[in-house]
Order: structure tokens, then sequence, then C-alpha cells
């Protein structure tokens, strides 16, 4: 592994990734678009620069924090913009032309699941290609839609070897997926399958994938089973002590298996949680997605 990383967006899933490569020796440069989280992120050995997109680049010493070979990127299109598209291409435009600029050799770009159309099938890497939305068409978000479109541009940025890991719907910690539709009626695709992955493999991938120099790669994250949303989200409400939702159980559409034998199976990664169902207590923590987003 390198001895230096910068990670740029070092919050709920950054920071205890800075946390595991610090704890391994690596000197890791985190930023946050919040000055008064530095010295959460300092005491932690982590070296932290204020920085935002908006879209373009600006805070403390940018060039600095662009001085470490690797860059792990977790800038998530912003929800609720008319222009999410072209929003969330020039924030990453700007951090491509800072990372060209400085000494970044590999980026690691945590993408979702959500690229993926909602269509009725086992979808893995090669029914996605980056920027290809015609390979599997079908209906997707428009934050689906933007982050499509930036895998593209990073891949064919000459000069950077790109990794794109596409993570399933987080949970973990303060992350509770039984609030998102406890007490709810008549709730639509109860048969549909979840794809989620905890928090502690999403930062377990991260780390393998930089450990292993798994490069120019697309990488599908999340959990081996895929319970129904009726079974998940159900035992997730109860087990909080909330009211379960209740399904349409007429509506017979279900929805995307998202395949991760690639990450498993051809590169070898065991997941810590490999079954969400077997999460669901008082300690579980909820989704980065909205539910029928992965």
């Amino acid at each position: 592994m390198t001895e230096s990383i910068s990670i740029l967006g070092c919050g709920w899933l950054g920071h205890p990734l800075g946390r595991r490569l610090v704890d391994r020796g690596v000197q890791v440069r985190g930023s946050t678009t919040t000055p008064g989280k530095r010295d959460a992120l300092r005491r932690d050995g982590i070296e932290p620069v204020v920085l935002t997109l908006d879209p373009d680049l600006s805070g403390e010493a940018p060039g600095a924090f662009f001085q470490s070979p690797v860059l792990v990127l977790n800038v998530p299109p912003p929800r609720g913009r008319d222009d999410v598209r072209e929003f969330h291409r020039r924030q990453i435009e700007a951090v491509r032309d800072a990372a060209r600029d400085g000494a970044v050799e590999w980026v690691l770009f945590a993408s979702s699941t959500g690229v993926y159309p909602n269509v009725e099938q086992t979808v893995s890497e090669a029914d996605g290609p980056p920027g290809r939305p015609d390979a599997l068409p079908g209906a997707r978000r428009p934050t689906g839609e933007a982050l499509l479109a930036v895998e593209a541009l990073l891949a064919e940025t000459p000069g950077l070897d790109t990794t794109i890991v596409r993570l399933g719907g987080l949970y973990g910690d303060d992350r509770n997926p039984a609030r998102f539709l406890a007490g709810r009626t008549d709730v639509g695709r109860p048969e549909a399958p979840v794809n989620l992955i905890h928090r502690d493999d999403a930062v377990g991938v991260f780390a393998f994938l930089l450990e292993q120099d798994v490069r120019g790669e697309v990488v599908n994250a999340c959990a081996d089973e895929h319970p129904t949303r009726r079974e998940f989200y159900g035992q997730a409400a109860r087990a909080m002590g909330l009211e379960p939702p209740t399904f349409d159980t007429s509506d017979p559409a279900t929805g995307k298996v998202v395949s991760n034998r690639k990450l498993t199976a051809q590169l070898g990664y065991q997941f810590r949680h490999p079954d969400p169902l077997a999460d669901l207590d008082d300690r579980t923590g909820g989704t980065r997605e909205a539910p029928d987003d992965p």
C-alpha cells in the first residue's frame, strides 16, 4: 500500500476508512466541508483540509491535498437539484483537474449501484460499463445517471488509473433502515430484493482494493444476501420497536439483484456482514440511499 492517501469526503464513510489506513501506517489527508470537524479528524491521525465543491474546488491548501499518489473520491451527486447531472460533472471535473495538476496517479471513486436501472434481473459490472446507459436500458434516478456519466469521465482521463466502487445502500452504526418505511401503508414492490452493504464492509472493500492494488476495474460492493423489502424493512422496524410497514401484496414488481461475484469470487474479498437480516438488532444502522434506490 502507498505511504500517502488523500480522502476527498472524509465523513461517515471516509473518516473510518481514514482511521483504518492510519492504523496501517499510511499518511492520510482527509477533506471536510465543515471547519468544526478538523479536530475530530486530527485526533484520529488524519491531516484535515477544508475543501468545498460548489461546483468549483475551493478551500485551504487544495494543492497540498492532491500531493498524495492515491485519491479516494467520495463525493455523491447532490439530491434535489434539477441540474444534478451537469452540476456533479462540474464537481468531478474540478477534482480531476486538481488531481492531474498534483501528484495523483490513482483514483478510487465511490459510486453507487443506483447506476443500474430498476430491471428485474441479476446485474453485474458487465451490464453497466461506465458511460453506457444503453448497455442496460431502463429507468434510472437522476443521481444514477449523474454517477454513470462521471464514472466515464474519470475512467477516460489520460494519466489516471481509476477504480470504480459501486456501493449498495449503506447501513451501520447510526444509520437505521427501520425509519425509512416504519408505519407506512401500502408500500409497493414487497418482493423486490434489497442491495445493501454494512459500513464495516464498505471500509473493508476500499482497504482491500488498496492493499491488492486493484486498478482500472469496476466493482460492485453489496452484501451476499438480498432479502426482500417486506422481509428486511419489516424485521428492521420490529427490531427497533417501531410499527412495521404494510405492503401492497397485489404489486408483483420486483427489481434488480446486484451481483458481488467479481469482488468475492474473482478478487477474493470476504464480507464481514454477508446477510443484512442478521444485523437487524438495536445497534443496526441505516441506509445511505433511499430504500428502493440500490
